[in-house]
């Protein structure tokens, strides 16, 4: 049994009395995600990718978007989070944590203290002609500020007490290398790297953090510690170095535009598509890596995590979600195909401003 195995053994033995669905990949727990997560083992979620309630929406129909009396209460509840997601992280792991654009600012400050932030994505929603109801027919005038098309996506990784932006990676080799009693210069000369014009410099670059070595370059650099007699064992390189598989090829800005998910009946109100979820999970996850998402809705996430080859934790509240979850991964139902559903109508009463002056103006024609 390798450790990835043992580790969501162990998460399933924590959190596994109120699981819902329990398999060899994947793990549903219904309830109140908070003290599901207390009870999850330290360093043992490689990535976490998850959606919780934005507070912003007040549309009712999301379980807690709208108990919260102000932004600073529900700040507040969600700093409970990013501190148990900090914990719970291995140190080479990885969140994105999806959020409204009104206070994505403030969310990020709440990870600055135990967090690197990487990067503030920006998801644009690029949705097909005929598919963009509200935006197409907007009255444009009637607008007082730009119209949010967007959501936002944090991407961060733990930070090293004591040594914020550096990696993991960075901070464990530094502490190898000097405990074999080489020089930046010999260890680059050791791997091969050592040049006219490089004299030490990859090495150097990999403990500053500014990028990482190869999985061959990082074994030449395992036999030269081990070659010295002062070291003797080395981590394996899917547990020290922080995953991220890009390509020119794939969304690697951090402006991503995929189209959002079209209304379908079932469809979780604040459903991801399941590209965007993939993508996610490929770049920031090795195989057989544990994904955590403690806001879990319908189960997209788990169900991109479990056709990458990796295991799912998925946490959810709301029964009807959990019932949609558990059908979903253990295919059992239509939930676990793609549904393409015709274009939703809008219905009810047109929204209106009203300005100072009395007058009221369609926003939509």
């Amino acid at each position: 049994m390798n450790r990835r195995e043992n580790e969501f053994q162990a998460v399933t033995r924590a959190i596994g009395s109120a699981a819902v669905l329990r398999t060899e990949a994947a793990l549903v727990v219904e309830g109140d995600s908070l003290p599901v997560l207390q009870d999850i083992p330290d360093g043992s979620i490689s990535l976490i990718v998850t959606d919780p309630p934005y507070h912003a929406t007040k549309k009712h129909n999301i379980f807690g978007d709208t108990k919260f009396e102000d932004d600073d209460q529900y700040l507040a509840w969600l700093a409970l989070y990013v501190r148990e997601w900090r914990r719970i992280l291995r140190p080479n792991g990885s969140i994105y944590c999806f959020c409204d654009q009104t206070l994505s600012s403030r969310i990020e400050a709440l990870f600055y203290q135990d967090y690197n932030v990487l990067s503030h994505i920006v998801w644009t929603k690029p949705n097909e002609p005929g598919f963009d109801g509200w935006k197409q027919k907007m009255k444009k005038e009637a607008l007082r500020q730009f119209y949010p098309h967007s959501e936002r996506v944090i991407f961060a990784e733990p930070a090293i007490p004591g040594s914020l932006f550096k990696s993991h990676f960075a901070v464990t080799l530094k502490a190898l290398r000097k405990t074999a009693g080489l020089t930046t210069y010999q260890l680059t000369e050791a791997i091969g790297a050592y040049g006219k014009v490089n004299h030490g410099g990859a090495v150097s670059n990999w403990e500053a953090g500014r990028n990482v070595p190869s999985r061959d370059q990082y074994a030449l650099m395992c036999q030269a510690f081990k070659r010295t007699g002062r070291v003797k064992a080395t981590p394996a390189y899917e547990d020290i170095i922080r995953p991220f598989h890009m390509s020119g090829d794939r969304e690697f800005t951090d402006i991503w535009n995929f189209p959002s998910v079209r209304p379908y009946k079932g469809k979780h109100p604040a459903e991801k598509p399941l590209s965007m979820l993939e993508h996610i999970v490929f770049t920031s996850s090795y195989p057989g890596d544990i994904v955590l998402d403690c806001f879990a809705g319908s189960g997209s996430t788990a169900a991109a995590a479990t056709k990458l080859g990796r295991r799912a934790v998925s946490i959810e509240v709301d029964p009807h979600w959990t019932d949609m979850a558990k059908a979903r991964l253990a295919g059992a139902d239509e939930a676990s195909v793609v549904i393409e559903a015709p274009r939703a109508k809008l219905t009810g009463p047109k929204p209106r401003r009203k300005f100072a002056d009395g007058r009221e103006l369609n926003l939509f024609d």
